[in-house]
């Protein structure tokens, strides 16, 4: 018995190539690009192979992230597209609606047309709905999987001549292949093979960006500490830095702005609620609970701070897909540092502390008795659902892994490939949402108070190309192996790109260019682009696109009265651009960086068709950190009148927000001049308007 038991492995080591599992293509990983790219392999008819270290396939996409980030729905096709048909199919069934009427859904998130006015779309859905369809595509193409298989770090890629030959897990299975996809949140293989890469934010000054590096003195989204009403002390008495450190809080210098550091977005896990009380599970008080550890989200609140439900975004049944949201949430800030590179053992213990204090978050707020009744008496409402992660406690099995490893390869996309600043070659696909980086680190700023920082929210100007040659390592590094998730992208540029519908859309491409490369006998550097083009085009996927720039942009032409939107504007000093608003004119929108140096300036300048009287306004995207002091003047037919207008308050009108400046009679050189002078807060302008009084 002990010589029958012995002899695999006597015959592993002697003759691994006769053992090994032989596959066209071997694909690690269990993410949603994992998924599409094997059906995308069987589809061009070659054997295929999902190597998955994650018992459930699909990643965020089955994970909790259903409250899809699409950006413009209009460059999703190929696969990406059918996933979501798909889903609205699921839908369509009235067994799906178990605790909800679809009427009372209202619909949210279903019936957008793909490109070809048929097939139905949906993007949002229960975690439940996208594994069963990542299932499906399984059973459907007859797909190989084998589950729970972690890949050997340290010696399980074997490699000759620049190529993979084979991969082994730790259980001590063999897989070969003539091409290798990496579709892993971390990059596992791409680096296991030794190919470049890197870990946390690249200096501006790598690839000439303006917004990679450390972002001090730069706020954003409403993730910050200035979107309290007042500022909050870091020390466990309130402004006595000798009685220490509040938890969750860095002592350290956060670094300069636009110096690079080794640091990540936070992660967290993209949990799913009920409100349903036949469906739902109290909030569980986890092992090793500390309240301590919230005491800072305990002054946020004390401050009357009321948005702590603001991305409980709606799911099907009465469910939610809940996200970060504000200076203390579920994002856990600065304790994934070492999760990229870290060995399975240490990413498991990172994932547990996260999810304790995730879920530690949840007990605090709905049972400490210092949390205001109004926010404590609303949370008991919600609990886990009794459907969703039957095998997990409830509880999501994938941490959202914003960032981790992002090789450096043939091609690297950078901020300027996204904002157009820079042509894109060999396109293989397009993202176009915000430039988003959740906050990096929380520190003390130098007057004492507690900061985030790191959060960013750049718009796009609209749908950008992503290039063939960021799916493939440098030349000989890796001859056969494209990685379509852990792809080449700096830190600022993968914030936009690393969106799940943009995952299937790549990794889609990298399965054709793995198929073709191994009908041509050619390394996947080599490939030629044209007939990979033509491929691709064949399957549906949107390589190009001439529409509208932004599906959250209004049209200006549309709008009453003569209105600019602010890239029409004369611009002085230096202003960000900006996406992260609801609703905008045209590609984005306008700030001043909280800078308050009176450098910056805007001048509108239109033309008028005929004199006469108007209400001027200005069109400014609402935020409590505006500035509430705004320098404007109006030049009229009576001369120049200055005004100060305060941007916290402007009225929603049209889907947008404006602030009226009031009426004016007004000739053809009639203008209105924004500055930053002595401004109390972001001063921030998304276009300006001359509405004709009757």
């Amino acid at each position: 018995m002990k010589i029958q038991t012995a002899l695999p492995a006597l015959l592993a080591l002697l003759f691994p190539p006769l053992l090994a599992a032989q596959h066209d293509v071997v694909i690690y990983g269990g993410t949603c690009a994992a998924v599409i790219s094997a059906v995308q392999v069987k589809k061009m008819g070659k054997s295929v192979i999902i190597v998955s270290p994650d018992k459930h396939l699909g990643g965020l996409s089955s994970g909790g992230l259903g409250f899809t980030d699409t950006g413009n729905k209009a460059v999703i096709g190929g696969l990406a597209r059918d996933f979501y048909h798909r889903i609205y199919q699921h839908y369509q069934k009235p067994e799906s609606w178990k605790h909800q009427k679809p009427s009372e859904y209202g619909n949210k998130g279903q019936g957008t047309p793909a490109m070809d006015g048929e097939n139905r779309t949906m993007w949002i859905f229960e975690p439940s709905a996208a594994e069963k369809v990542f299932e499906d595509y399984i059973r459907e193409f007859g797909i190989e999987v084998v589950r729970d298989e972690w890949l050997d770090r340290e010696k399980g890629v074997k490699k000759e001549a620049g190529r993979i030959v084979s991969i082994t897990t730790l259980s001590g299975k063999t897989y070969a292949g003539k091409m290798f996809l990496d579709t892993t949140y971390e990059g596992d293989l791409m680096a296991a093979a030794g190919c470049d890469y890197h870990v946390g934010r690249e200096a501006n000054s790598v690839y000439g960006e303006e917004h990679n590096g450390v972002q001090v003195g730069v706020l954003h989204h409403r993730h910050h500490f200035g979107a309290v009403k007042e500022k909050i002390s870091p020390y466990k008495v309130p402004g006595d830095p000798t009685s220490g450190v509040l938890p969750r809080i860095s002592p350290e210098d956060p670094g300069k702005f636009g110096e690079g550091d080794k640091k990540v977005q936070a992660y967290c896990f993209r949990s799913c609620y009920t409100n349903v009380p036949e469906n739902r599970i109290p909030f569980p008080k986890p092992e090793g609970y500390d309240a301590s550890q919230y005491e800072l989200l305990l002054r946020v609140l004390n401050t009357g701070w009321d948005e702590f439900f603001e991305k409980f975004d709606p799911i099907p049944n009465h469910k939610t897909d809940t996200n970060n949201h504000g200076p203390f949430s579920f994002d856990n800030i600065g304790y994934n540092y070492d999760y990229p590179e870290a060995s399975y053992e240490r990413r498991r213990e990172i994932i547990a502390e996260h999810r304790t204090y995730q879920q530690g978050l949840l007990w605090f707020v709905a049972n400490d008795p210092r949390v205001p009744k109004k926010v404590q008496e609303e949370l008991r409402q919600w609990g886990l659902p009794k459907d969703e992660f039957i095998d997990n406690g409830h509880w999501s099995h994938q941490l959202y892994i914003r960032e981790a490893r992002r090789m450096i390869g043939s091609f690297v996309m950078t901020e300027n490939e996204l904002r157009k600043k820079k042509l894109t070659p060999d396109s293989v696909g397009m993202g176009s949402y915000t430039i988003d980086s959740h906050n990096v680190q929380r520190y003390i700023t130098p007057e004492g108070y507690v900061q985030n920082e790191g959060d960013i929210g750049v718009s796009t100007n609209g749908p950008y190309e992503i290039a063939y040659g960021s799916l493939v390592p440098k030349k000989g590094q890796a001859d056969n192996l494209l990685v379509p998730v852990a792809m080449s992208a700096s830190h600022i540029a993968y914030g936009s790109i690393r969106m799940e519908p943009v995952f299937m859309i790549l990794g889609q491409s990298a399965a054709t260019a793995a198929v073709l490369a191994i009908e041509n006998a050619l390394p996947v550097q080599e490939l030629p682009y044209e007939s990979l083009k033509a491929r691709l085009v064949a399957d549906g996927q949107i390589l190009h696109y001439t529409g509208p720039k932004s599906a959250r942009g209004t049209d200006p032409k549309k709008l009453d009265g003569i209105v600019m939107d602010d890239s029409e504007a004369k611009v002085t000093g230096h202003w960000q651009e900006s996406g992260a608003a609801k609703a905008f004119i045209g590609d984005g929108y306008l700030h001043d960086g909280n800078a308050k140096d009176g450098q910056c300036s805007l001048r509108f300048e239109p033309k008028l068709t005929q004199p006469g009287k108007y209400r001027l306004q200005l069109a400014v995207p609402p935020n409590s950190n505006r500035a509430s002091n705004a320098a404007v003047e109006v030049q009229h037919l009576g001369g120049v009148k200055k005004l100060v207008v305060d941007m916290k308050q402007p009225q929603a009108r049209d889907g947008l927000h404006w602030i009226d400046l009031g009426e004016f009679e007004c000739g053809n050189d009639t203008a209105i001049t924004v500055s930053n002078a002595g401004a109390d807060g972001y001063v921030v302008v998304d276009g300006a308007r001359w509405l004709p009084v009757k």
